[in-house]
């Protein structure tokens, strides 16, 4: 017979037994104080003798209690060590009275947070290339709501991945193994569009030879990826609205009601509020999309993305090749109005002309190379026009991120390097916006 066991959490354990302590201190402090008395003795003694003992008691039962906790955590922190990609900062804290233990600890399990954050990216979304603190927080998101049948509306500019996120979102939900059907609203004229998502039936229209089944009939019990929405003509968007509302749709030319049973995702690089102000997309319809909004960060805010991008393009080109380190410096500087696709096309181009198997900057366009010389220019010589304040809090920017790199991110060694307190580094951070989990484990 299996035995039941009642777990007890510590949250009440331990301050149950220092409660426990103090009302026995108390029961016997009072009925020595009235022995005394009833003896006519003295009781400063004895009381003091049990305050020393009860003393000695709480410190050892304390001293327990606490090694009872800081045991396995030591334990964990030994057995990380191990791993490479820890050790750095294992070694950096080790043995250093300095530090506060705690801050040991918080340390390596932020490092810890870090490598799993990127561990778990890359196993649910092996095909989105990103590291960045605003990434993270995105593929968290989308973690959240793929096995939802919630409708979720990508926002980004063009080039940003919305039609590979909207494929994670389906490929991690409930409708993984159903039909994921995709329809560009942008790519098919407003007059063929309706017949495209709703189907239609034989004469419906000229050159209707038969039936022919739509988008909601091909994803029905699955998900329906609906791409550049904001571009979906006004006669439309009341038809798609009644989808979302109750399930069902007419085909073209037919008077009989269809159910479905399908997921939308939506996705677009319009402002769909400066739309709806303007009249040019209904209000219902952009709230009834509006349930879970994904907002995906543009190139230019994930620069630190920019080398990983890199390396997974260079990997799946038709030939081996690598990059110089000017090369990926001006890719990393330079602004990508086009994001991603802005990206593959240039590192294909360049693959193209590239000589010995590597890309310099020689192979990289003009506005690349031109607009990182200009950023030179202006960081070194045309800085009339930027404040003293500003450049000061440049200079010290990119002194503590180059301190965080050099220490793959280990705020206590960037300190040693930067003659500063933990303290001070950490208002510093805080101040200038740093991603300091996106800085570790960096290779220079």
């Amino acid at each position: 017979m299996k035995q039941s066991r009642i777990y007890i959490s510590l949250y009440i354990i331990f301050p149950f037994i220092f409660t426990g302590f103090t009302i026995f201190a108390a029961i016997v402090s009072y009925r020595l104080t009235k022995y005394s008395f009833i003896r006519g003795t003295d009781p400063v003694q004895p009381i003091f003798w049990f305050i020393v003992v009860i003393s000695l008691l709480a410190y050892v039962s304390g001293f327990l209690m606490v090694r009872l906790i800081l045991k396995p955590m030591e334990k964990f922190i030994e057995d990380t060590s191990k791993f490479p990609t820890i050790s750095k900062a294992k070694k950096a804290n080790e043995k250093d009275w300095s530090v506060d233990k705690i801050q040991q600890f918080t340390n390596v399990f932020d490092q810890v947070t870090s490598v799993l954050s990127r561990i778990d990216a890359r196993h649910f979304f092996p095909n989105i290339i990103g590291e960045s603190l605003e990434m993270r927080r995105l593929l968290s998101l989308i973690k959240k709501v793929a096995p939802t049948d919630s409708t979720v509306l990508i926002l980004g500019e063009s080039g940003t991945g919305k039609e590979l996120v909207a494929t994670s979102i389906h490929e991690n939900s409930e409708r993984e193994d159903k039909a994921f059907i995709k329809l560009n609203c942008a790519a098919i004229p407003a007059e063929l569009l309706e017949s495209e998502l709703f189907g239609h039936e034989k004469g419906a229209f000229t050159g209707a030879s038969g039936r022919k089944p739509g988008k909601f009939d091909m994803a029905n019990e699955g998900t329906l990826f609906l791409d550049e929405i904001g571009d979906m003509p006004h006669n439309l968007q009341s038809k798609i609205l009644r989808v979302l509302q109750e399930q069902e749709f007419y085909r073209v030319g037919g008077s009989a009601t269809i159910k479905v049973n399908v997921r939308i995702i939506a996705s677009t690089n319009k402002n769909l509020e400066e739309m709806v102000r303007e009249g040019a997309f209904r209000e219902d319809l952009f709230h009834r999309l509006n349930v879970f909004t994904l907002h995906l960060p543009p190139l230019r805010d994930r620069k630190e993305d920019i080398p990983l991008l890199v390396d997974y393009l260079l990997q799946n080109a038709p030939k081996k090749l690598t990059i110089s380190p000017m090369a990926l410096q001006m890719l990393t500087a330079f602004s990508w109005p086009g994001n991603i696709r802005e990206l593959k096309n240039t590192i294909e181009s360049a693959s193209v002309i590239a000589e010995n198997g590597i890309i310099k900057p020689t192979h990289l366009p003009a506005k690349i190379t031109g607009v990182f010389d200009q950023n030179q220019i202006t960081a070194g010589k045309n800085t009339a026009k930027i404040s003293l304040d500003e450049r000061l809090k440049e200079i010290e920017k990119s002194i503590i991120i180059e301190a965080l790199k050099k220490t793959g991110g280990v705020q206590v060694r960037a300190t040693e390097l930067l003659g500063i307190n933990q303290r001070s580094l950490w208002h510093r951070i805080k101040k200038y916006d740093i991603d300091v989990k996106g800085i570790k484990n960096y290779e220079l």
